[in-house]
Parts: C-alpha cells; sequence; structure tokens
C-alpha cells in the first residue's frame, strides 16, 4: 500500500498580490515528470517563477527540487516537504509564481510555496493505492440472491455478474482479505461454489472506498 495522487490538479491562491497556481500529477517515472514541469514552464513561460518538486519510486529513492530562482531554500525544499509530509509517492509539483510587487521575505516565500503545493495536490485527490485480487465465484442461479448480498454486506467490490448456463460473479478483494471471501461463499454454498483467483493489481482508494 502507498499513497499517491489519483489524477491532475490545479489551484490557485492570492498571497500579498502575487499569484501562485499550484499544479500536481501522478506520474510513474522521472522522464514523465520532467515533461510535465516543461510544459508548465511553457505554459506560463511569462511567470516570474515555475518551482518545483518530485518523487519517483516506492521508496521515494529518486526526490528532485528547483527554486527557479526564487532565493536558496525557500521554493523546491517546501515544496518537495509537503509531498514527503503527505508520504506520498511518483508525484511532480510545480509551483508557478506571477509576481505582484511585494517582497515576501524568506518565511512568506516558504509559506507560500508549501500552500502553492498543498492546493495542487488537494485539487489532485490524495489517494491510496491498494493491493487487489480478481475473485470469480461460478454459482448455480438459485445461490445467486444470498450471495450476492452476503458480498456487499461485507463490503467487497461488485466488478461484474456474467449470466450463462451458471452465474460467474466478478469480485474484487483486497489480497489480504481474500481468504475471508473465499470462507465465507464455501459456508453459504455448502462448498459448491467454484472459485478462482486471478490476477492481483493496485486499486486507488479514498476514505476506505475504491474509486475508478
Amino acid at each position: 500500500m502507498y499513497k499517491t495522487l489519483h489524477e491532475f490538479g490545479t489551484d490557485e491562491i492570492t498571497i500579498e498580490k502575487s499569484t501562485f497556481i499550484g499544479y500536481a500529477k501522478p506520474i510513474k517515472t522521472e522522464e514523465e515528470a520532467v515533461e510535465f514541469i516543461n510544459e508548465i514552464k511553457k505554459k506560463h513561460k511569462d511567470a516570474r517563477h515555475n518551482v518545483w518538486a518530485y518523487t519517483v519510486g516506492k521508496s521515494m529513492n529518486i526526490q528532485r527540487y528547483s527554486d527557479d530562482g526564487e532565493p536558496q531554500g525557500t521554493a523546491g525544499i517546501p515544496t518537495l516537504e509537503v509531498i514527503k509530509k503527505e508520504d506520498l509517492r511518483d508525484v511532480v509539483v510545480v509551483v508557478t509564481r506571477y509576481f505582484g510587487g511585494i517582497k515576501l521575505g524568506a518565511g512568506g516565500l516558504v509559506r507560500a510555496y508549501t500552500k502553492g503545493a498543498k492546493i495542487g495536490l488537494e485539487a489532485g485527490k490524495i489517494i491510496e493505492k491498494v493491493m487487489y485480487q480478481e475473485v470469480r465465484i461460478k454459482i448455480d442461479y438459485n445461490q445467486l440472491g444470498k450471495v450476492q448480498n452476503e458480498i456487499m454486506n461485507m463490503g467487497y467490490f461488485i466488478k461484474d455478474t456474467v449470466y450463462e448456463d451458471n452465474v460467474e460473479i466478478i469480485v474484487y478483494s483486497r489480497v489480504n482479505e481474500k481468504e475471508t471471501v473465499i470462507e465465507k461463499i464455501k459456508n453459504i454454498t455448502s462448498a459448491t461454489a467454484q472459485i478462482s483467483l486471478e490476477e492481483e493489481f493496485y486499486l486507488s482508494e479514498k476514505d476506505g472506498k475504491i474509486i475508478l
């Protein structure tokens, strides 16, 4: 399980007449992060600063940042720190600043870039990536209602129901909970259900619920 972003997000805030636009995006590679940074820089080439930071890898083994002309330590590091504080993996953040004529000072800049990074990340929706497994359950038609109810009462996600000679219910189960599902189905079908375990994959969760 690890935390990342669900999608691209952007938001803006005005601080002492300077406009700070926070951009955030989930990425898979460093190349994707650099591409995104260049895209924002191009979009806002008239801005005073395009400060950025990113982490790549499940262990955050790649971490990069840039102050882009702001005083050292006042912009890039605070932006990276927001990502690390939220414990996010595979995320890039760019904070664009349009200078409004009032200098913020070192402390003011740190607070402003921290806020700019936060609003970008919030707009992109912070989620957890959780390892799931597809569980296929084949049963007779007369068992359908009981099995469906049980699965839904247990809070599992039914991906699909296929109606052929028998009924096949395709369920997404957290990997660490699949044994519970299997046991329950065996019990309520007197072990007549055919159960097969398919591929494992990451799904996005927010507040414990799957987001597709």
